[in-house]
């Protein structure tokens, strides 16, 4: 699992750095290939080595002692202690919206935030299922593979603007027009279809390794149902490229909003769940 992370990770690297260069290039020739490198080493080297600090910063969590916070401590310190990872940081938003977060680029640079909603909502048994399923983001490596899918996405709308504001015509550059015009509609389509296929698989991964880490899948069940209720009634200030990192979709929206969603739908997860508890795990 960890390995195939690992691959997955690589693999989404490398798509970038040659979206930046053929788009780069279509721009503007050798030296929009140029260009196009530079942007995509400064782009992955950002989101290597920042992607948690941008993710606290961007949902306003605060670090939290043990003092502080003695049973959030004591329920990520045992599950860390059975998946045999690094304790990561702690921190809390003070978002009213019950929901929670993993981030990091590997588990010695891990960190697990709650918001205050959850701690609110939730009972001890469905917060340790919660705090389970984003252990097993960590441990499974997803974080960096849902935030390189997640910077895909972002750099595809970008460099369609690029494409819109900078583009040339018929004669200027090697795709022409038509090239241009299917970059800038086709590519933020087809880099949104990938960032939301591989968040939503993550997804119902850690929902089955936290399920085994937690020895408790019907807690995560009841967990998900809850959050899934009150969400659709708390609003959250998150940014959209911000929303695939959550246990739960932040972002209010039905209908068509749906098949576009970074989650399956709560009722996939829970009757997958079920599955699990009535097999024994």
């Amino acid at each position: 699992m960890i390995g195939m992370n690992r691959i997955k990770s690589w693999l989404l690297i490398a798509g970038m750095a040659a979206l930046f260069v053929v788009v780069g290039g279509a721009i503007g020739g050798r030296s929009g290939v140029l260009v196009g490198l530079g942007l995509a080493f400064a782009f992955n080297f950002a989101m290597y080595w920042a992607s948690d600090r941008i993710a606290i910063a961007a949902t306003r969590s605060k670090p939290v002692s043990e003092d502080q916070a003695p049973e959030l401590y004591a329920m990520v310190r045992e599950l860390a202690v059975e998946a045999r990872a690094p304790m990561p940081r702690i921190y809390v938003s003070e978002m009213a919206q019950p929901n929670a977060f993993a981030t990091g680029r590997n588990p010695e640079h891990a960190a697990v935030s709650v918001t205050r909603g959850i701690l609110q909502l939730l009972d001890r048994r469905e917060l340790r299922g919660v705090l389970a399923h984003e252990l097993s983001h960590v441990t499974n490596r997803d974080i960096l593979v849902s935030t390189i899918a997640s910077s895909i996405a972002s750099a595809f709308t970008y460099l369609a603007y690029m494409v819109f504001f900078l583009g040339g015509d018929d004669n200027d550059g090697p795709i022409g027009m038509v090239g241009f015009l299917l970059i800038w509609l086709v590519g933020p389509l087809a880099a949104g279809l990938i960032q939301m296929a591989v968040s939503r698989s993550r997804e119902l991964q850690a929902d089955e390794s936290g399920a085994h880490l937690s020895r408790d899948p019907e807690a995560l069940a009841s967990a998900l149902l809850k959050l899934e209720q009150t969400a659709k009634r708390v609003p959250a200030p998150v940014n959209p490229a911000q929303a695939h990192l959550f246990i739960v979709n932040p972002l209010r929206g039905g209908g068509v909003a749906r098949l576009f969603s970074t989650h399956p739908p709560t009722e996939e997860r829970v009757r997958r769940l079920q599955e699990l508890a009535r097999s024994g795990v």
